[in-house]
């Protein structure tokens, strides 16, 4: 067990590459994308960004990838922080619960009139992007233009080929996308709203973009330059809806074994948050049947168990 007083992230670090490198094998890499389907499946990166600027990483951290449903947690937090409202409209389009089923299920949605249930599911992040889309005029553009601010990172963009992968193969999206739009619940095109959430789910990223992207939920609200992007309260909530929906309908298992904060991507990343310390991510292609990738939330699994830092 480690001082949890004065973590040593490097020696944290190394313990969980070799508990990720012990995963070899397991799981299987995204191929329903068949631009995914080209990811190496041996590789691994972990990278830690500490809310005193401290940052460091391991193995492939630096390796951007296609950060796929990470992305969701930046268009929410961006169409909260630019809502006149403070999201009232847009919690009113999209619940807040677990929704126990795939992230590309449309089973819900017809009993519940177009509204899904959580932001992070294939639906909910349509509702987001539409509304971001509304509030911006450029979606994913806003998406790209906060990941490259906070990361530092200029180059940091959209894969136009898995873009384009995703918008060939992604009927199941345009199903939901035009279910929804059938209940009023969409404001934009479906066309348009479609091509801002492949944008922004198609971008590259690495461990260490994101974790100097995500960081700004672990000071509750506070960007990179030190200005606010949301109320303290509002970083919570985004905290909490993370820990209860932002690993597909393998929330429970998540939470009981990493115990934090996280968004997973079928590119294999996962941006975990510890509220107050740090932003963590973990990225090995491998997938389990939940999609979420295996040698991560080992890798997050091995950091909190040694360090004893979780949010129970």
């Amino acid at each position: 067990m480690f001082d949890v007083e004065n973590l040593d992230y490097p020696a944290l670090l190394e313990a969980a590459e070799a508990a990720a490198r012990a995963t070899t094998g397991r799981g299987r890499v995204a191929d329903y994308i068949p631009a995914l389907a080209e990811a190496d499946p041996e590789a691994f990166g972990m990278a830690v960004a500490t809310v005193d600027g401290e940052l460091y990483g391991v193995g492939d951290w630096e390796q951007p990838f296609s950060i796929q449903s990470v992305s969701k947690l930046f268009s929410l937090a961006l169409a909260l922080a630019y809502s006149s409202d403070g999201g009232a409209g847009l919690w009113r389009g999209v619940g807040r619960e677990p929704s126990g089923n795939p992230f590309n299920s449309l089973v819900q949605l017809e009993t519940e009139h177009g509204i899904p249930r959580n932001p992070f599911i294939n639906a909910g992040a349509l509702v987001v992007t539409d509304r971001l889309q509304s509030l911006t005029g450029d979606a994913s553009g806003a998406v790209r233009q906060f990941l490259r601010r906070e990361s530092g990172n200029p180059l940091l963009d959209t894969d136009p080929v898995v873009a384009a992968s995703e918008a060939e193969h992604g009927h199941r999206n345009a199903a939901l996308a035009h279910f929804i739009a059938s209940h009023g619940n969409l404001r934009n095109p479906v066309d348009t709203v479609l091509e801002h959430y492949y944008a922004h789910c198609a971008v590259a990223a690495s461990c260490r973009d994101l974790v100097l992207a995500g960081a700004f939920l672990a000071r509750y609200g506070v960007r990179t330059d030190g200005t606010r992007l949301m109320t303290r309260s509002e970083a919570k909530r985004i905290n909490a809806v993370l820990l209860t929906c932002g690993t597909y309908d393998a929330a429970g298992e998540f939470a009981f074994r990493v115990g934090l904060p996280g968004k997973s991507g079928v590119g294999g990343g996962v941006l975990a948050i510890l509220p107050g310390r740090a932003a963590v991510c973990a990225w090995g292609p491998r997938l389990d049947q939940a999609g979420n990738s295996v040698a991560a939330v080992t890798a997050l699994d091995t950091l909190t168990t040694l360090s004893g830092c979780s949010v129970f």
